[in-house]
């Protein structure tokens, strides 16, 4: 592994090494098989969020009003790089709706900003989402509109779209793992979703944890000696956590959808956050009837997904290599020509009067971009969080490197959301080189309908 330098003032819950080394029935199909690899290439596919509902407690005595596309909780959509993605999204909910893709830098007319990017879809309404996606990776898909996300994102309208590379690691299995938390009352029904009073909401904690839509753990077969690809991603609206992973040896290929240095996780164990997106190659124990597990490092700690090798032992594998870079990304960012920009973050729930603010003023449409640069030159932003929460932070539309302390080199490895700890700046690096209005923007969804965001124009 190569060294990297450690840098002082080490925030927690960082995404770093340091850390983390501490058709309608056609789309119905390709989604509800989704555990299967089924693709979705070809002709354009309808996504039609609808109520759904669900009990997700066996023993409840109501059902969970959830919405979900095509009646799907957590699909998972896969095409092939170089395809093109044509999704056709229908509104059959109350509320307006639109589909941001999270982590494809792709078009920004195509990044599903409802009242930044495109109108919001009215129930009742349609929209089309036509694009190539430029980057093979794990992409969240989730709501996306000023003032008006958190109830759809909460209520289930969330996937992921995979997008395989020409030549895929080999693995025995290649399995998508969205982690989502759903608020509940005491009978199984759907928590009020009550207009919040105070101008900085903390956030909407889920009260019951799935894995793609369905009761923990999520039960994975495995032939002794095998590899598995796991393509873990954390929809959660609020919840920070950590992973572990027990009777495994796991290697991280990918995190937020760009490859990286390959590494095996300090103490097995990876931080989590809302937005966070790992790609791992995980390989089994040579014996059969072993069971492995990803735990939720919550409260004693929670089974997500057991792996259990069944079966005759496969013939060994060759060694994990890294995937290969993506030569679409720089490979050096000129920080002594870089735009630069502060982004302090402030609110306060337990105070009156203390609303979420970056830079001294709620986001607002119309209005001013944070900054504006031309196509092509590299940019600096130094998020400091003057709040008592984490707060999870998402650029659209490019990937980013986490800066050292000092300006003197980045982590191997590129994101498009990062955690800011509590009472900490965090400086991030990017070449803007893609031509739009990009949000920047907090991924708990009610500080974002309360102004937590704020948006770059790059021309």
């Amino acid at each position: 592994m190569p060294t990297i330098r450690k840098p002082r003032d080490e925030p927690a819950f960082m995404i770093t090494r340091r850390a983390v080394t501490a058709g309608l029935a056609t789309t119905l199909i390709a989604l509800s098989r989704h555990a299967h690899g089924q693709n979705a290439d070809g002709a354009e596919q309808v996504l039609t969020a609808k109520s759904s509902p669900v009990k997700f407690r066996p023993d409840a005595a109501a059902e969970a009003d959830i919405w979900a596309f095509n009646g799907v909780l957590s699909p998972a959509l896969r095409i092939k790089h170089g395809k093109e993605l044509s999704l056709k999204l229908l509104n059959e909910t109350a509320l307006p709706l639109s589909l941001h893709f999270h982590g494809v830098r792709g078009p920004n007319a195509m990044d599903g900003v409802g009242g930044l990017t495109q109108e919001p879809v009215a129930s009742g309404k349609s929209h089309e989402y036509r694009f190539t996606p430029p980057d093979a990776g794990t992409f969240l898909v989730r709501p996306c509109i000023l003032d008006g996300s958190a109830e759809p994102t909460e209520r289930g309208l969330s996937g992921l779209l995979i997008v395989e590379e020409p030549n895929p690691p080999q693995a025995d299995r290649d399995i998508a793992l969205l982690v989502d938390d759903w608020r509940l009352d005491d009978d199984g029904s759907m928590a009020p979703f009550d207009k919040p009073t105070e101008s900085a909401p903390a956030g909407r904690l889920g009260s019951w944890l799935t894995v793609n839509g369905k009761a923990t753990p999520e039960r994975i077969e495995a032939p002794p000696g095998g590899r598995l690809r796991l393509r873990l991603a954390n929809t959660c609206n609020a919840r920070t956590m950590r992973l572990r992973f027990d009777g495994v040896r796991a290697y991280v290929i990918a995190i937020d959808s760009q490859p990286a240095s390959i590494f095996e996780p300090l103490k097995a164990s990876l931080p989590f956050g809302p937005g966070t997106r790992y790609d791992l190659l995980v390989d089994l124990a040579p014996e059969a009837g072993v069971t492995g597990t990803v735990m939720a490092l919550i409260g004693d700690g929670m089974p997500l997904v057991e792996i259990v090798t069944t079966g005759d032992k496969r013939p060994d594998l060759p060694v994990v290599v890294p995937l290969p870079p993506n030569p679409k990304l720089p490979e050096a960012i000129k920080l002594q020509n870089a735009s630069r920009k502060d982004v302090v973050i402030k609110g306060d729930p337990k105070a009156p009067n203390a609303p979420w603010t970056i830079n001294g003023a709620a986001g607002r449409s119309p209005g001013a971009p944070l900054i504006k640069v031309r196509r092509g030159n590299p940019v600096v932003l130094a998020l400091t969080n003057q709040t008592a929460f984490v707060q999870p932070i998402h650029l659209h539309g490019h990937s980013f490197r986490l800066l050292h302390a000092l300006d003197d080199g980045w982590e191997p490895y590129w994101l498009d959301t990062v955690q800011v700890p509590e009472n900490k700046t965090v400086r991030i690096a990017f070449v803007a080189d893609n031509p739009g209005k990009w949000l920047l923007a907090s991924t708990v969804m009610e500080r974002f309908d309360a102004g937590l965001w704020t948006w770059i124009e790059v021309t």
